[in-house]
């Protein structure tokens, strides 16, 4: 018994992600939480990713084919989950669960943690009835306009979640969302949890190299950081972008990248600079995030709370964003960001010259940034209130012995 005891103080937890670790803010998450994780427990992820994540064991993911909820700058040739045919969602289902099976044999975990409620959840509730180790799901908000419109999700998923030890969106609008589309005869058993940022990692830094590459030097910056989606709302903030007293600093790729660019030719507009998927090296995006005077991220989607957001606050930029979905949760108006209305150029317009106008006010607000960062959103601090859950609900069986 006391050997056990001792057992129990380090569980072997399996992440289960169904989306690259770079360039999405659910791989985002699932990185560093499997990386704190780890620090304490050992953790194992099966995802479509072989890149290595401090000390993790990395299962890889075989795919039949790239999906995804609304597209990913690693696959250019997605298919989205919405558009996919009945077999091709049986080959998806079939290959899952095989491929979460031999995880599980593999990796012999006490407790599964599933990122977005479907799809590799369905491989989570059987792993349950036959293997009888529990799953928590987080719930990152994605998933859920795709469940809204194409019902065989919300068939597929219901289920699911009734078996879950635990059920975790990622921020109060995400929870209500997800109740709207699946119900909520699971609630009890619902807890929220936000994502979070490395603050060792994101924090302000030296930006001369960028203000030469870039041609910055002198100048006021304005960055965006993200997809290239319709969800993002980048167009509003192009069409603003000739009367913004800055340089816009377009960081990620998407399906609207075209779009956009083509807008920017027509309107002869002369400020904005598309770099791109930044990838796996994450150096550029924290200088542009640290050598940025304001942030935008000006969504006319109810975003679930990217994190985007959260690690240019750690980088002390006071950010410009809508009052959607989850994004309350970190920003707070006056302190260390300001709200624009979603699909208001002129909006942006006022608000982000108030903030490039006004040196005092944004290095205040920067700092608080940083502050609310620290305080609330460390992936120490998350990870302690999962870490929590996997004990409360972890196993020790035949299988995992």
């Amino acid at each position: 018994m006391y050997a056990q005891l001792q057992e129990m103080k380090k569980l072997k937890v399996l992440f289960l992600q169904t989306f690259p670790l770079y360039g999405s803010g659910s791989g985002t998450y699932a990185r560093y939480l499997a990386k704190e994780v780890n620090k304490v427990h050992k953790a194992g992820m099966l995802s479509p990713d072989t890149r290595p994540v401090n000390g993790v064991k990395i299962m890889n993911l075989r795919m039949p084919f790239h999906v995804s909820f609304t597209g990913h700058p690693e696959w250019p040739d997605s298919k989205l989950y919405e558009n996919i045919t009945n077999y091709q969602l049986l080959d998806l289902h079939e290959t899952f669960m095989s491929e979460v099976v031999r995880a599980v044999e593999d990796f012999k975990p006490n407790i599964i943690h599933v990122h977005h409620a479907f799809p590799l959840s369905w491989a989570a509730r059987f792993v349950k009835a036959a293997y009888g180790i529990p799953y928590i799901i987080t719930v990152h908000g994605s998933e859920i306009p795709t469940a809204k419109r194409d019902k065989r999700y919300i068939a597929l998923t219901t289920d699911v979640l009734r078996k879950a030890a635990r059920i975790v969106p990622n921020s109060n609008y995400t929870k209500d969302w997800m109740f709207d589309v699946f119900g909520d005869e699971f609630k009890q058993r619902v807890r929220v949890v936000p994502g979070g940022v490395d603050l060792e990692k994101f924090k302000k830094t030296d930006t001369a190299d960028i203000d030469a590459k870039f041609n910055l030097k002198g100048k006021k910056v304005v960055v965006f950081a993200g997809k290239l989606t319709k969800y993002k709302g980048v167009e509003y903030l192009i069409k603003a972008a000739s009367k913004i007293n800055g340089e816009i600093i377009l960081l990620g790729d998407g399906p609207e990248r075209e779009k956009l660019e083509k807008l920017v030719v027509d309107e002869k507009i002369t400020n904005v600079k598309f770099l791109g998927h930044i990838g796996k090296d994450e150096t550029l995006l924290i200088k542009m995030y640290s050598r940025a005077d304001v942030f935008v991220a000006p969504s006319v989607w109810d975003e679930p709370l990217g994190l985007v957001i959260l690690e240019a606050m750690a980088c002390e930029t006071p950010v410009v964003v809508t009052r959607k979905g989850g994004i309350p949760l970190a920003v707070k108006d006056g302190k260390n960001g300001l709200f624009v209305k979603s699909r208001s150029s002129s909006d942006l317009i006022e608000k982000i010259n108030y903030l490039l106008d006004n040196d005092d006010k944004r290095e205040k607000m920067g700092k608080k940034a940083r502050q609310i960062a620290e305080e609330n959103f460390s992936w120490e601090v998350i990870a302690k209130k999962f870490m929590n859950y996997y004990k409360e609900f972890a196993v020790f069986n035949k299988y995992n012995a």
